[in-house]
């Protein structure tokens, strides 16, 4: 099973009359493909079940892992990749006037009472009754869509020729220690420069990125069954507590509770304190 964003079946799914369409199946592979760049009228809601699923828009890079899903606004731009096992749901919607909805790309967290509207949300019949029991559960759905909170899952990606060359080198060689200083040398600014661009473009500093990046890499490479101590150790920190400390200081908890909590698989070594 893939992900379907065949130009035709997404041109379909958008004259569907109806506020929600479902794919009607469980996405299940050992690592989702990139699909073409492609959008669609309709928004887009992709729960993640397991794995980490990647998606990348203009100016940034959405990281969903397990318990939560990302929400993709009609007419947006983007690609979809997985990490490791991945298994997800893929919803498409027709956002209700004057709804309280996302504006913008967003990952969000989804509760267990959530998931399971989701998942019979996919086994809607395409015409289902507006005004039946399926028609309510949609209402509900786009309820909770509206009140989930939101993750601070993001990578802003620069479009700036040397910012960008900046983080293609970053997310080469993660564990690189050079200092800000060397790191503006590489690409031929002044470290002022290189700190005023990033907080104009990314909004934020070169060690807060860099720190994101981190939380990135590691959310795929856990996912993936990676223990704790090899991804701190190819992301370049010296022990495994301190990428934890790194980690909870991001994200508001350790690596393994973090994915325990979405419903992945507990990655190999020792506990975190």
């Amino acid at each position: 099973m893939h992900l379907d964003i065949r130009s035709d079946w997404l041109s379909y799914v958008d004259e569907v009359p109806r506020a929600l369409v479902a794919a009607n199946a469980v996405a299940s592979l050992e690592s989702l493909e990139q699909s073409p760049r492609h959008q669609h009228r309709k928004a887009q809601l992709l729960l993640t079940i397991r794995g980490v699923i990647n998606c990348e828009v203009d100016d940034a890079v959405w990281i969903v892992p397990p318990q939560c899903a990302v929400w993709i606004p009609g007419g947006v731009p983007h690609t979809v990749f997985g990490s490791g096992e991945v298994e997800c749901i893929s919803l498409f919607i027709s956002p209700p006037a004057f709804s309280n909805l996302p504006q913008a790309c967003a990952t969000i967290t989804v509760s267990d009472f959530f998931r399971h509207l989701l998942m019979r949300a996919n086994e809607l019949p395409e015409l289902y009754d507006v005004d039946g029991p399926d028609g309510r559960i949609v209402s509900v759905i786009f309820d909770e869509l509206a009140a989930a909170p939101v993750e601070d899952l993001r990578l802003p990606i620069p479009g700036d020729p040397r910012l960008k060359k900046l983080t293609d080198l970053l997310i080469a060689a993660p564990a690189d220690h050079a200092s800000v200083a060397e790191w503006a040398a590489r690409i031929a600014v002044s470290e002022r420069s290189l700190n005023r661009m990033l907080a104009q473009q990314l909004g934020m500093s070169f060690g807060r990125w860099r720190r994101q990046l981190h939380v990135v890499l590691a959310l795929r490479h856990l996912s993936a069954g990676k223990a704790v101590k090899t991804v701190a150790l190819d992301l370049g920190y010296e022990s495994a507590s301190s990428f934890v400390t790194m980690f909870r200081k991001m994200v508001g908890k350790p690596p393994s509770r973090y994915l325990l909590e979405r419903h992945g698989a507990t990655p190999r070594g020792p506990v975190e304190r």
